[in-house]
């Protein structure tokens, strides 16, 4: 019998990529969205997740079995800062964080993946990162009212597994997501290294931010955990040691890497997961200029 996974915010960049991902490797997936998805490639709802009980109705009514859930991906949120009044976007993401942990509790599923941020890591980087490549190893550094939420999520998914250590709960702090028909913009981001030096220059393809999500339901890693998930590369053509030098003098460099590797750190990811990007815009991009 197919595994059912349910992903909430099925509609999203993210959203899309995992569903199709998953549908290709034989499971059953379920999406509970505010919108409905299109093309409707499988079973959905429509629910708003901050409200708890539209929360525990959508996932307790999966096909009428519950219990037949082998995972939650829940990527259904506000996100982005200052897409919405701050108040706003902290409520909506912070209660329906609560909420799915809440009924994933409720309803016995123990397997869990959920969309962190980048962000976390002190973005948008006005004030320099404390090293790089940045990694999971200090603590977090919340700059917005979007940020400070994911955060406060990580600690609700540290302390709903202490309460039951058979629970898992993988919070991916994704990095800014980007389809194949993103990459074409690539080539204007040479011109001024402070355009993207907000992330530290990285990215996601969407495919690899599904495989992400897939080895996380795949593991059999108990408790909280956090992993950043980023592309190998920067979006950048020019060799890190030049953007540091023009755009981060002085920030302390932690460990040697090359000269177009991430600047978010991936390590952990590939030591725990088995998470290797397989995309990238130096694959389909129009050349950028040497």
């Amino acid at each position: 019998m197919k595994k059912k996974i349910v992903v909430t915010g099925g509609s999203g960049k993210a959203g899309r990529a995992c569903v199709d991902d998953l549908l290709v490797h034989d499971y059953d997936v379920f999406i509970v969205d505010r919108v409905a998805p299109s093309p409707r490639k499988c079973g959905s709802i429509i629910a708003d997740l901050s409200d708890y009980g539209q929360a525990i109705d959508a996932l307790s009514s999966v096909d009428g079995a519950a219990h037949d859930v082998h995972a939650i991906v829940h990527l259904a949120a506000i996100p982005a800062p200052r897409l919405f009044p701050n108040a706003h976007t902290f409520r909506n993401n912070t209660l329906s964080d609560y909420n799915v942990f809440e009924a994933a509790r409720q309803l016995g599923i123990k397997n869990i993946v959920w969309a962190s941020s980048e962000t976390v890591l002190g973005l948008p980087f006005d004030e320099p990162p404390p090293y790089v490549p940045v990694d999971e190893d200090y603590r977090g550094r919340p700059e917005s009212a979007y940020s400070l939420s994911k955060l406060l999520s990580e600690t609700m998914a540290e302390q709903y597994c202490r309460w039951d250590p058979e629970l898992k709960i993988i919070g991916l702090r994704l990095s800014n997501v980007m389809e194949p028909q993103d990459y074409q913009k690539f080539a204007a981001f040479d011109r001024d290294a402070t355009i993207r030096k907000w992330n530290l220059w990285g990215y996601i393809d969407a495919r690899d931010a599904a495989l992400a999500i897939r080895k996380s339901i795949e593991s059999t890693l108990k408790g909280a955990e956090v992993f950043i998930i980023a592309n190998a590369d920067t979006v950048m053509s020019r060799p890190n040691a030049e953007l540091l030098a023009e755009v981060f003098p002085g920030v302390p460099v932690k460990r040697p890497f090359g000269p177009h590797e991430t600047l978010l750190s991936i390590e952990k990811a590939r030591r725990m997961l088995g998470f290797e990007p397989q995309h990238g815009w130096r694959d389909h991009a129009v050349p950028k200029p040497v």
